[in-house]
């Protein structure tokens, strides 16, 4: 990316020590680090009212827009359908010392590079805030990405007609919850995606399913060859697995013939998927879940059956359901309905002990 810079200014590669990334990011090329998952961005403490964010943007479908968050305040900014752009957030800023965190508000609707950032001349990045000393990680679909999660006028009914301009992982459950728990999270959630590739809603016609995704950091065909995941690079405490809603596109399995022999090979892939994530995160507690966007029971009695079985030797397994599980909304989850969530997602973590959150 030709970035130039006006008098007065100077500017911060993304590679410099004072920026603090969350989430899965791609930085393998120290000039151009990538952003696909929902949730990923940057810390800082920056100084001198100058800030601006350089990316090259690309767009799957709908408006997309950085999230800006400055001593506490809530911004956004529109980003370009397609292309490179100088985001300039300095009007967000204050007086003084600004502690700030861009952040991706939506999933690989779009995808961006992050080429760095601008500041005045006479400023500084301040080493950055502390991370939390608890970590979560997250797996699942729309709701656990804030889609539409800002459009509560529609709360508890469909959605409305919209171009991404109400989706916001910030007001997510997922978010939510980790706020409440003081812990840092990485959300590898995707609009659509069921657990088994051609089922669901993600990337048609051939749609993509969890099990080709969640050990990626590109994950999205729409962008090019996906990548692998490191996952030594982040150990969570907490894992919540809330999979199980677009699982009835094409067919709704588990409604149809839960004993059948595809109802039975989803609960078989479940199982391995978990004892996959098992493998790599040996001490953490799972969450098995799905949220109260309407759905089929039977595919809470899936889980159930699968956590049960896996308990036998696993006792840091559990399967979590919402007092209006499966049946709150028509809709996707409005800020005020995921913040009832996350109040008692968070309740039940905390029921576990504190011991859960030891490395």
């Amino acid at each position: 990316m030709d970035i130039v810079l006006n008098p007065g200014e100077k500017l911060i590669m993304p590679s410099d020590p004072m920026i603090q990334y969350v989430g899965r990011i791609d930085d393998e090329d120290p000039a151009a680090y990538g952003f696909e998952f929902v949730a990923t961005g940057l810390r800082i403490r920056v100084t001198g009212g100058v800030l601006k964010v350089c990316i090259n943007n690309r767009t799957n479908y709908w408006q997309s827009r950085l999230g800006v968050l400055v001593d506490g305040e809530l911004h956004a900014a529109l980003l370009p359908e397609n292309g490179e752009a100088i985001i300039d957030l300095s009007e967000f800023l204050h007086q003084g010392e600004n502690t700030v965190h861009i952040f991706k508000r939506q999933d690989s609707s779009h995808a961006f590079t992050f080429h760095g950032l601008i500041i005045a001349e006479g400023g500084q990045l301040l080493p950055p805030p502390q991370r939390p000393v608890r970590r979560m990680e997250v797996y699942g679909d729309s709701v656990s990405a804030g889609e539409v999660s800002e459009a509560e006028e529609y709360r508890g009914k469909p959605d409305p007609q919209h171009n991404g301009e109400y989706s916001n992982v910030w007001w997510s459950y997922s978010w939510l919850t980790a706020r409440k728990l003081g812990a840092e999270l990485h959300d590898i959630a995707q609009g659509g995606i069921a657990l088994l590739d051609k089922t669901g809603y993600f990337n048609g016609p051939d749609y993509v399913g969890m099990l080709s995704s969640y050990d990626k950091v590109r994950y999205n065909p729409a962008f090019g060859q996906v990548k692998p995941w490191d996952f030594t690079r982040y150990t969570p405490h907490v894992v919540v697995l809330a999979i199980g809603q677009n699982d009835h596109n094409p067919v709704n399995i588990m409604e149809q013939d839960y004993e059948g022999e595809a109802a039975r090979l989803w609960r078989e892939k479940y199982a391995e998927w978990i004892r996959s994530l098992r493998a790599k995160y040996p001490k953490a507690t799972f969450v098995l879940t799905t949220t109260i966007l309407n759905h089929h029971e039977n595919w809470d009695k899936a889980i159930d059956a699968v956590c049960s079985e896996l308990r036998k030797t696993d006792g840091r397994i559990h399967h979590f359901l919402y007092s209006n599980n499966g049946c709150g909304t028509p809709g996707h989850i409005r800020a005020s309905e995921a913040e009832i969530m996350a109040q008692e997602l968070s309740g039940f973590i905390e029921s576990l002990g504190e011991e859960i959150w030891e490395d």
